[in-house]
């Protein structure tokens, strides 16, 4: 894939992640057709986001790693995307809902990273990453379908636009020692009701192979993860379609909750 087809697929994304237009497809000459080019396009599209005011890449979300959300998308590996300062929430925050397209919700873990994870230093495991951990958070991912129709797009296309990405909301974070990740239940509600459950173990085995999978992902790219990082390991439960009005409440055993409102 060449370098015109790349910047022209990123700046198609940049302008339907600005505009309120569902996106059908992208072009034929500029459609990545696998994931490596798909992620040189979303290496593109982040300035521009940034330079559109989202902020800078302040973490990295990884979908697909639980089989609820790998059987929901029908894809069956992780899929990772960028995740902007602008777009990043504390505790308890709140979005104009009019600024989505289609937004839903996912219950998720994240850590902060305390130390670099360098490509040099690749390959990880999951040993070698809880290292590296500062905190875990409880986090709702806030995603959104930009799409006309999400289903008729392939895994690569929807990695170029970050994968869904749209978002999230951090809980405070808490230390590691003394935790184990696949044991943590956690849970999701929407207005009052609640809407799903999961538990740790869901995410690949353990959540801190999803960390060890970007960790390698972005080393085979040459890309690093550094200190101040946060990742988002994976939902728990399925993604929740929200409306106006909706206030959404994520709650993870031992770690706390997070919580999001959509502003009519």
């Amino acid at each position: 894939m060449d370098q015109e087809a790349i910047a022209r697929a990123a700046g198609l994304f940049r302008d339907n992640r600005l505009e309120p237009i569902p996106l059908a497809a992208l072009p034929d000459d500029c459609r990545p057709q696998n994931e490596s080019e798909a992620y040189l396009i979303q290496e593109a599209l982040a300035p521009l986001l940034t330079a559109a005011g989202m902020g800078p890449v302040a973490g990295y979300k990884i979908g697909c790693t639980t089989p609820v959300m790998q059987t929901f998308l029908e894809i069956d590996h992780p899929c990772a995307g960028h995740v902007f300062g602008e777009t990043v929430g504390a505790g308890d925050a709140s979005f104009p809902h009019a600024r989505f397209h289609h937004v839903g919700v996912e219950c998720e873990l994240a850590v902060r990273l305390a130390t670099n994870l360098p490509a040099a230093d690749a390959p990880y495991d999951r040993d070698a990453v809880a290292e590296a951990v500062a905190g875990v958070m409880p986090a709702i991912e806030v995603v959104d379908d930009r799409y006309a129709d999400f289903r008729a797009l392939d895994a690569p296309t929807l990695v170029a636009d970050d994968f869904f990405g749209a978002g999230c909301v951090l809980g405070t974070a808490v230390p590691l020692v003394g935790l184990d990740l696949s044991t943590l239940k956690g849970s999701m509600a929407i207005n009052s009701e609640n809407v799903g459950t999961g538990i740790g173990r869901d995410i690949l085995g353990h959540p801190l192979e999803a960390l060890s999978w970007l960790a390698n992902a972005r080393a085979e790219r040459g890309r690093n993860l550094k200190v101040g990082d946060f990742v988002l390991l994976g939902s728990l439960v399925e993604t929740k379609w929200v409306d106006a009005g909706d206030v959404v409440e994520i709650a993870i055993e031992g770690l706390g909750t997070a919580k999001a409102r959509f502003l009519g």
